[in-house]
């Protein structure tokens, strides 16, 4: 009895076989498929020991593509990284000629590596690098400004979104016919130059950027120039109008002088006698010193005060007289006498001519 339980265990172990929701699977006897594909998740039979299940993703796979170098139309070599994401449709089909997702990422290489390869071959550089074919002038305002043709961007006929559209619709109907295999997106992961032509390529993006920063000290200087020539004329205006301020403050006050002197000159004849004389004196400390020979004339402006001042009389000085000392005691010794010196006779000192 024991063994009869245990033979039916094994027995409906061996029929029966469930299908989850994230796979498909295909019943092959001997190698050879004896019923059509599952699809739909639940439980099923099989004839046990007799019949092998082949199980495949119903989900989206990952495909990442080894990196290549490639050439582009205008000559430029690059390291192109791929990747792409792909789902098995037809199971019957991508058994029969494929057997497992090995062999399907195998083929895939081939076929989506070999489509990137023609389609880059076809284009130019800049349809590979750039996405946006609606651009129609620089992206940074250095490169916008500059004069140069360093850095421009060139018009586009298509950019890489389009080339990435054609290299899946190339390589998806052979995929779909030959192996039942749908591809839902191709795109590229990563773009490098070539080691041969990298350094190159950074020379000249160095040498762009210098052309940029020596057109910027260029602008730079000019402006500084601008504003110091601005500075100058600033600071010679103002020294204008300060100059001018100073002469309208002095030439008032030598109005007002000249106004006061003429006052004072014109309010009786004594004072402009005075005036006259200081005048003169003025003149005379300015232009005489003690080691100047002067030689004038009689009819001179500066000879006329000399002129006209009369001669002064010798006044005689009083003599002075002799102090007789007072009593003293007499000495022990005898003092001999001192004589008194006379007051000299006064010289009379002739003033004019």
């Amino acid at each position: 009895m024991i063994p009869l339980a245990i033979l039916a265990v094994v027995l409906v172990w061996g029929m029966a076989f469930t299908v989850r929701p994230t796979e498909q699977v295909i019943v092959t006897q001997f190698g050879r498929i004896v019923r059509d594909p599952i699809t739909e998740p639940g439980l099923y039979f099989k004839m046990p020991f007799l019949q092998d299940l082949n199980r495949f993703e119903r989900r989206i796979i990952e495909w990442d593509g080894p990196p290549e170098k490639m050439q582009t139309l205008d000559k430029v070599y690059l390291q192109i990284d791929t990747f792409a994401r792909w789902r098995i449709v037809d199971p019957l089909k991508f058994f029969v000629s494929l057997r497992d997702e090995r062999s399907a990422l195998s083929r895939l290489d081939d076929i989506i590596g070999g489509a990137t390869l023609v389609e880059v071959a076809r284009q130019d550089l800049m349809e590979i690098i750039r996405t946006d074919k609606s651009l129609k002038g620089p992206p940074v305002p250095e490169v916008q400004n500059s004069g140069d043709n360093v850095a421009k961007l060139e018009p586009i006929r298509l950019g890489r979104l389009e080339v990435e559209k054609r290299i899946h619709e190339s390589a998806a109907a052979r995929l779909k016919n030959d192996f039942g295999i749908e591809l839902l997106d191709v795109r590229f992961k990563r773009l490098n130059y070539s080691e041969n032509v990298e350094d190159k390529i950074h020379q000249r993006m160095i040498s762009e950027r210098k052309q940029i920063a020596e057109k910027f000290r260029s602008e730079g200087a000019g402006e500084a120039a601008r504003i110091s020539g601005e500075r100058e004329r600033e600071l010679r205006k103002i020294e204008s109008e300060a100059y001018r301020k100073i002469q309208e403050v002095r030439g008032k006050a030598e109005a007002e002088a000249v106004q006061v002197y003429a006052q004072a000159y014109n309010a009786s004849p004594e004072a402009a006698g005075f005036y006259d004389f200081s005048r003169t004196l003025e003149a005379y400390s300015t232009v005489i010193d003690r080691d100047t020979t002067v030689v004038l004339s009689t009819d001179s402006e500066l000879y006329r005060m000399l002129k006209g001042m009369p001669d002064e009389k010798v006044m005689p000085v009083p003599a002075v007289p002799a102090k007789v000392p007072a009593a003293l005691p007499a000495p022990a010794v005898p003092i001999p006498a001192v004589p008194v010196p006379a007051v000299p006779t006064p010289v009379p000192v002739p003033v004019g001519p």
